[in-house]
């Protein structure tokens, strides 16, 4: 059973690093925790039934899957860091 994931296993590991990257994004934009959680566990809960439901549908296309999610999570890091870093510096003038 698990073997029909594997596909999409690079996907899982950097899309909890992604989930990592939004938080850090919104704690430095100063959101609300709360509003932030329950968005976060509805997207999830979300993406698991997709994930379910459609993932005999997503083998035939999951490398073009895997390509745009590591390059989202790419993008979305390097847009936490310039904001992350444009932060300390507004906080040290």
């Amino acid at each position: 059973m698990l073997e029909e994931y594997l596909p999409f296993l690079g996907l899982l590991i950097f899309g909890n690093i992604e989930n990592l990257i939004l938080s850090s994004q919104a704690v430095v934009k100063k959101t609300n925790v709360l509003t932030i959680s329950i968005v976060s566990i509805v997207i999830v809960i979300l993406w698991f039934f997709l994930g379910t439901v459609l993932t005999e549908e997503a083998m035939r296309y999951s490398n073009i899957i895997d390509f745009i999610g590591g390059l989202a999570i790419f993008i979305l890091g390097i847009q936490s860091v310039v904001e992350a870093v444009k932060s300390i510096k507004s906080k040290k003038e």
